[in-house]
């Protein structure tokens, strides 16, 4: 059974940091390209960072680059969003993605609520 589940979530204030993370089993993960999106309230839900399997190769949206660093560790199934510096609209759902450009196929995870506030 496939399975992403994202932890790390919460509410920090402006400024501050948090790490997520997104537990991967039931598929071959180290095959698997990684992106994290977020979902604000009232918007559509939107690509922040990817990672290629390999770890060589990272892509962030402008907004977060500079702030946001897209992780994994195929050995721990596992990948990571570090958020530092976060502002009032980094506040989302945030999820974990694994996606193949080969095959096609997508996992999601069920998502992880971040909120910036002070």
């Amino acid at each position: 059974q496939v399975q992403l589940v994202e932890s790390g979530g919460g509410l920090v204030q402006p400024g501050g940091s948090l790490r997520l993370s997104c537990a991967a089993s039931g598929f071959a993960f180290s095959n698997y390209f990684m992106s994290w999106y977020r979902q604000a309230p009232g918007k559509e839900r939107v690509v922040v960072a990817s990672i290629n399997p390999s770890s060589d190769n990272t892509d962030y949206i402008n907004s977060v680059r500079g702030r946001f660093t897209i992780s994994r560790d195929n050995a721990k199934n596992s990948a990571y969003l570090q958020m530092s510096s976060l502002k009032f609209d980094d506040t989302a759902v945030y999820f974990c993605k694994a996606w193949s450009p080969t095959n096609g196929i997508n996992y999601w995870g069920q998502g992880t609520q971040v909120t910036v506030s002070s």
